[in-house]
């Protein structure tokens, strides 16, 4: 340790306020974290990168500072379900420092690991009071029937209106428009339940009716319209 001679000329004066740092939530226990090894939590971040034409968010199960789980949904660019393919086989097994200071390769996911890691060591976790925490695996609760990313994509202009392309129920096959055209419903598959029937050898078409479902007001359109198309 080098000192400076100002430093060095000073006298000794006792350090009276030592009482740690204050505790934070962790798992329905408080802790005084000193060390990476102290935290513990699951949490959910959201991370964007510089052009903000992609967005990632990132699900960790931390115990003991290290990433026992991670779960990786991307949106808005293809190379980033790429980059979230290596991010899953990277971010299990490492610290939460080790986390922070790893390319994740694509920014927006390096980005959630900073929102992460914050709500983590502040104790802002969504575990924070639940004794014990969960269990490795419990992020997958978070997915949709069939383990799909929920997500919405629905698009509109001033001239034709709106389109809902996908919903958290599924692929949007058909709008229902009422006779002023407005929409009052819609037709929808569930692609997750429709492959998890075609890998049980159910036939293909006969999978697709069982997985197809509608929502609002479907049976009483004046007309049918395919949002991709028409």
């Amino acid at each position: 340790m080098i000192y400076s001679t100002e430093v060095q000329h000073m006298c000794p004066i006792a350090k009276g306020a030592n009482h740690g740092p204050a505790p934070i939530p962790e798992e329905g226990k408080w802790v005084q974290s000193k060390e990476i090894t102290d935290i513990s939590g699951l949490t959910h971040g959201i991370g964007w990168c510089a052009p903000q034409q992609g967005a990632c968010k990132l699900t960790l199960n931390v115990k003991d500072g290290i990433i026992e789980e991670a779960l990786v949904e991307t949106l808005g660019c293809s190379g980033m379900t790429h980059s979230a393919a290596m991010a899953s086989e990277i971010l299990p097994g490492k610290t939460l420092l080790e986390a922070l200071n790893t390319d994740l390769v694509c920014d927006a996911i390096n980005v959630a690991m900073r929102e992460l890691f914050l709500q983590i060591v502040y104790g802002r976790t969504q575990t924070a009071f639940s004794e014990g925490g969960l269990p490795i695996g419990a992020s997958l609760e978070d997915l949709g029937k069939g383990m799909r990313s929920q997500i919405g994509t629905t698009f509109g202009t001033k001239a034709k209106g709106s389109r809902y392309l996908e919903l958290t129920e599924g692929y949007i096959n058909r709008l229902a428009v009422d006779a002023e055209n407005q929409i009052i419903g819609y037709e929808f598959i569930s692609l997750g339940k429709m492959m998890d029937f075609i890998k049980k050898g159910i036939d293909a078409n006969e999978a697709l009716k069982k997985a197809t479902s509608t929502y609002g007001r479907f049976a009483e359109a004046a007309k049918y319209i395919d949002p991709r198309e028409e």
